[in-house]
This record gives C-alpha cells, structure tokens and sequence, in this order.
C-alpha cells in the first residue's frame, strides 16, 4: 500500500516543483535577454553566453519536476532523486552567487530544507510497535 506523502516530505515535494517552475522561467529569461551583461560575467562558470545557462536551467528543471512528482508518489527512487536534484538545484545556485548573492542564498538554503525533509523524513516508515492488550496493573490476590 503506497502512503500518501505529509508534513515535510509534502514540503520538500512542492518546493521541488516550486524550484523546477523558477528554474524554467529563468530559462525562458535568459534564452530572451538581449540587454547587457554584468561587467565580472567573464569569470562565469558555464561561460558569457546566457544562452549556455538557459539550458542548464531547463535540464534543472526537468529533473527537478520529476524529482517532485516522485517524491509524492512516495517512491524510494524519488526520495533520492530529491536529494541528488535539492544539491544540484543549490550548486546551480552557487554560480549566480556573485551576481545575486541574496536570491542565490535563498535557492541554497530552501535546497538545505528539501534534503533534510527527504533524508530525515522521506524513509519508510518504522514498523509500529508492539501493543500490548493488558494495560492494567497486576493486581495482588
């Protein structure tokens, strides 16, 4: 019988859809602009080109989504998943870093909570423990 996710498996859930929808309109951003870059964008990780970040961030995206939907169908795959797209999702993160310190911290932090929500309380649950039927205190005859 598959349980439905709650509490803070659901949290991670959402926030890895709520990351894979930002992830893909800062695609759509970045396959769009056509302004100027910031002037330190030359030292950038994946190069000048906005268009080279567009993709890695639809690639993101993709993973992140499926991660979300895994996670709330309650699968073990997707617990895991979860947790490679959260560290995937924060070293994403760490390349706008000197550009928007602020909105990068903010990705690191909510991709800390996912994996600690997954890691935490994303196993199966623990067997419930063994009841005992007499619940009175012996009594003295």
């Amino acid at each position: 019988m598959e349980r439905k996710p709650s509490g803070w498996v659901l949290f991670a859930a959402c926030l890895l859809g709520l990351g894979a929808v930002m992830r893909f309109f800062d695609a759509i951003w970045a396959f769009q602009y056509h302004g100027p870059l910031p002037e330190n964008f030359q030292g950038a990780i994946f190069g000048q080109n906005l268009k080279s970040y567009a993709w890695v961030w639809i690639v993101v995206a993709a993973i992140l989504l499926v991660s979300a939907i895994l996670v709330l169908n309650g699968s073990q795959l997707g617990r895991w998943v979860g947790i490679a797209a959260a560290a995937i999702s924060a070293i994403t993160a760490v390349a706008w870093m000197p550009f928007y310190p602020v909105w990068s911290l903010v990705y690191i932090v909510l991709a800390g909570f996912v994996t600690y929500a997954l890691t935490v309380y994303g196993g199966a649950k623990a067997a419930p423990r063994a009841q005992t039927t007499d619940r009175s205190p012996a009594r003295a005859s």
